[in-house]
């Protein structure tokens, strides 16, 4: 008989780690599916909250935040392609960082509509994959149409600024919960892991979790 097992993930689309980590615990999943019967929830966290229109560069979004050199950014990158890599997710050229206060919103919605981990897996793609601009509503609308959901509801959500207040209650949640950096993985509302993990972290996680369920 499997055990149902409530998994909270916390992350931002912007967060390369959190494509890393969704995969990879997508995978630790299907590996133990005859044992567990995982539901996720995904939550807002934004790295960036006050990026402004039309985003900034990696390089020097990076280099200003952690002091980092052109050549140490591309060398993190390509070891974020390797590991998205070996977890089944293909990173493209993403060249900027965007805000993505619209798109959490969104997320929100789709939630409430049962496509919420279908879009978020399409968002992480258009950005991670494509380079696409999280912040621009035309993009938006059409991963959300790419999953099933009504391109018109979702333009009426972006547009009026539905779920604002939602989302930042979700975001002072997390905080007060102690969560500084994502993704945050928490499993059955008591069992955090931290930062993209390997599918075998997370499987062993979800084996000891279910042993002591």
């Amino acid at each position: 008989m499997k055990q149902a097992l409530q998994i909270d993930f916390v992350s931002d689309i912007a967060c390369p780690w959190c494509a890393i980590g969704l995969s990879s615990l997508q995978q630790a999943l299907k590996n133990l599916d005859d044992s567990v019967d995982a539901t996720i929830a995904v939550h807002p966290f934004e790295l960036n909250p006050d990026m402004g229109p039309g985003g900034e560069t990696i390089v020097d979004y990076l280099g200003k935040k952690y002091d980092r050199t052109p050549e140490q950014i591309a060398e993190t990158q390509e070891a974020i392609r390797e590991r998205g890599a070996s977890v089944g997710f293909t990173f493209g050229p993403r060249t900027r960082i965007y805000n993505t206060f619209d798109a959490h919103r969104l997320l929100h919605w789709a939630g409430l509509e049962g496509k919420q981990l279908p879009l978020k897996l399409a968002l992480l793609r258009a950005y991670h994959g494509e380079g696409k601009d999280t912040s621009d509503h035309d993009m938006l609308i059409q991963a959300a149409q790419s999953v099933g959901l009504d391109a018109d509801q979702a333009r009426n959500v972006l547009a009026s600024g539905a779920y604002a207040d939602e989302v930042r209650a979700e975001e002072q949640h997390a905080q007060a919960m102690g969560i500084q950096s994502v993704p945050a993985i928490v499993f059955n509302q008591k069992y955090l892991v931290s930062g993209g993990q390997p599918v075998e972290t997370f499987e062993n996680a979800i084996k000891q979790i279910l042993a002591e369920g």
